[in-house]
């Protein structure tokens, strides 16, 4: 559902366009109409011809920086109202207590979650128009009422609720003792752990380190940190609600000492991103998820340079051994098969071949209905790996025995190789593919076609390569598409070492 409040003005004061890209395109796309700045002058000049709704603005700008444009906004009566959400690279805490000081509405560090600015830019909102309400309902008041000292209780009234209203949407802020006691929280630290009130909170936390954090030791961790630097930004931890449940918390933590240089106490403030650890965690899923369908379906390095924003990956290799090996009279067999069994026994032929490629060290291609095309030597090892591939083709000669056709015979393949140079490369947006091309996957497919069942057909490339390694039987001449005679050879087994 759409939280957007319809026609809302914002202005976006940044210098870094891809910020304010990101920004631009996450509120219009809630509803939000929005105006762009790069420079404070700019801001000034478009807010002065029409304030907007909320502005969101970035502390370092390149001719004045957001704190003085932040500060010449609340100075002026006509532009004092309008909420403003710093969005800035500065994360040290006292850059945060200096916005507040100077009349922020809010404070998010770069780089921040999407969700999280619009969750933010929301609240605002709905804070201003509370506002609106409240001042609207004073207005009536004043009409309705005679007597200066009830406009005046009134108005002190509205205000008050407006305060409470806009201290209870920030976030938490306490002092601490160094032994672990709460001296002070508002009431929001109180809401984020869930106790009923700021004195329920003081009075129930005796003991920081137990009550507070999910691991024992983590206080301890804080403590001498900030023994040693005196002050923490942005520190994560796990943590307890008074009701024993857990979520996390961004904590930013530092000493206060008096004029004599005495610590005192420590003091900070608190953010719950739950939400935040929650998406990234759930991004982070995701992205392994893909990574692993990714390496699934393409080579390791091809995978990796994809992942590193290469776009159109092809390359020359000079050396690569092709097999394709297809189910003889498989389309008669699968006519005895329901659709269940037919993709069942195609899984378990195909994973079996699956597992010896990756044996031996051999990259999968493709299937093609009931044929397998398997590649030795991409891109990982420099040698085209013909070796590997000959026994691969022995290998699952054999194990095509182990499949019974529904006739009780075993299936049989055609098997064909050859080695050469190809052209290798990914093609596809949305669903990838990485293939080859070139005469030497048209002829080690012509090796297959062209073979007779459970036999392997090599060419004489493959059989120089190998014929110290491997039994042939010679087979003779073939007519080979695009090559005229061929002279081919039967793979026929290892010689014993």
């Amino acid at each position: 559902m759409n939280d957007a409040i319809p026609l809302t003005d914002l202005v976006i004061v940044d210098d870094d366009p891809e910020t304010q890209r990101l920004l631009t395109r996450l509120l219009q796309q809630e509803g939000y109409q929005i105006r762009e700045a790069r420079t404070a002058q700019q801001a000034l000049e478009m807010i002065a011809s029409s304030p907007p709704d909320l502005i969101l603005l970035d502390i370092l700008l390149p001719d004045l920086d957001g704190y003085t444009l932040c500060k010449q906004l609340k100075a002026d009566l006509y532009t004092q109202e309008i909420p403003i959400i710093f969005l800035s690279s500065l994360a040290d805490s006292l850059d945060k207590v200096k916005a507040f000081q100077l009349g922020a509405a809010d404070y998010i560090a770069k780089p921040f979650a999407l969700q999280e600015v619009l969750v933010r830019v929301q609240n605002q909102l709905r804070l201003t128009q509370q506002r609106q309400q409240l001042s609207y309902q004073n207005a009536l008041l004043k009409q309705e009422v005679e007597e200066r000292i009830q406009i005046e209780k009134a108005l002190l009234a509205a205000e008050m609720n407006y305060r409470s209203i806009f201290e209870n949407s920030t976030v938490g802020i306490f002092k601490a003792t160094a032994t672990g006691q709460y001296l002070s929280v508002n009431p929001s630290m109180a809401q984020i752990f869930g106790y009923d009130s700021a004195e329920d909170m003081i009075a129930t936390v005796e003991d920081m380190g137990r009550q507070i954090y999910l691991q024992p030791k983590r206080r301890d961790e804080l403590m001498v940190y900030l023994n040693r630097f005196d002050k923490i930004t942005d520190a994560e931890s796990e943590v307890f609600r008074k009701d024993g449940s857990t979520f996390w918390v961004s904590e930013d933590i530092w000493k206060v000492w008096d004029k004599e240089g005495n610590f005192l106490y420590y003091e900070g403030i608190a953010h719950d991103v739950s939400e935040r650890r929650q998406m990234e965690t759930e991004l982070r899923q995701q992205r392994q998820q893909a990574d692993r369908l990714l390496i699934n379906i393409l080579p390791y390095r091809i995978a990796q340079r994809l992942k590193s924003g290469t776009r159109t990956i092809a390359e020359s290799l000079d050396q690569v051994s092709v097999l394709f090996a297809d189910l003889v009279d498989f389309t008669a067999a699968s006519s005895a098969m329901t659709p269940r069994q037919l993709v069942k026994m195609l899984n378990e032929i195909f994973s079996t071949f699956d597992q010896l490629a990756e044996f031996h060290r051999l990259e999968k291609i493709k299937t093609i209905g009931d044929a397998y095309m398997v590649a030795g030597g991409l891109p990982i090892s420099p040698e085209s790996n013909d070796a590997g591939i000959a026994q691969f083709a022995l290998d699952i000669c054999e194990a095509i025995q182990q499949f019974p056709r529904p006739d009780g015979a075993p299936f049989q393949i055609r098997i064909g190789i050859h080695t050469g140079p190809v052209v290798a490369g990914v093609i596809g947006r949305r669903k990838f593919a990485y293939d080859l091309w070139g005469d030497t996957v048209n002829i080690a497919s012509r090796m297959e076609m062209t073979g007779e069942p459970q036999r392997i057909q090599v060419t004489p490339e493959v059989y120089e390569k190998l014929k110290d390694q491997f039994w042939f039987d010679p087979r003779g001449s073939v007519a080979v598409k695009g090559r005229g005679q061929m002279t081919t050879y039967w793979l026929k087994g290892r010689i014993d070492s």
